[in-house]
């Protein structure tokens, strides 16, 4: 079967912007206080459930899996860019990251305490998010947990440059109550919500935050 447009040209896209999105992006969390509290509360409803490995699932380079496992969860790195998982393991010695994608997991069925994709479902056009969603479900234990970020918005957009670099790049915003229902339709009960105001000067949209549960 042949890829995707929409894969190749994140892939593509992702692997030019790798080196430059690793040094804007490496301390993002250090102005979020929300997005770390979200963070928390993932962990810690990870932990009560019973743990077990958690992937970070458009992981990009990596701090965010860095971040998740200071939190005390035995996480790992999946991205679509060899790029972005090249920077991943250097920034991040020690800690697993792999090249794949959401729409076609390499993991075992129930084998996941927890799925973390932040800024990654928004490449994903709206005909593709039940399949993406139904492997985030395949590869979840019962009760197991997922947490979504993304901005909020009602209109597709397309960026031809990005960080001084060519690139080829749709992005889907979403609002919080659509996302809440393809996960719903999907088999996960929603824990919490977030949305916030953006960080002035930063950025230009409200950014969404959802956590969700597997049903079993």
């Amino acid at each position: 079967m042949s890829e995707p447009d929409f894969i190749r040209t994140a892939r593509t896209s992702y692997d030019t912007l790798a080196a430059d999105y690793a040094d804007g992006f490496r301390t993002e969390l250090d102005a979020k206080p929300l997005e770390r509290a979200m963070l928390a509360a993932f962990a810690e409803l990870v932990r009560a459930g019973g743990g077990g490995p958690v992937a970070d699932i458009g992981c990009g380079p990596g701090h965010i899996t860095a971040h998740l496992r200071r939190s005390g969860l035995d996480a790992f790195g999946i991205d679509l860019s060899p790029g972005m998982i090249a920077a991943a393991r250097r920034d991040n010695p020690g800690l697993r990251f792999e090249v794949g994608s959401m729409t076609g997991l390499d993991l075992p069925d129930g084998g996941l305490g927890g799925i973390v994709a932040m800024y990654s479902v928004i490449h994903l056009p709206t005909d593709r998010l039940p399949s993406a969603f139904a492997e985030f479900h395949r590869v979840l234990a019962d009760r197991g947990l997922v947490l979504l970020t993304f901005q909020v918005g009602d209109q597709p957009l397309h960026k031809s440059e990005m960080l001084g670099r060519d690139v080829d790049l749709d992005y889907y915003w979403r609002r919080p109550e659509t996302l809440a229902a393809a996960l719903s339709e999907a088999g996960f009960d929603i824990v919490a919500r977030l949305v916030r105001e953006p960080v002035a000067d930063v950025e230009a949209m409200d950014r969404a935050c959802l956590i969700a549960r597997k049903r079993g």
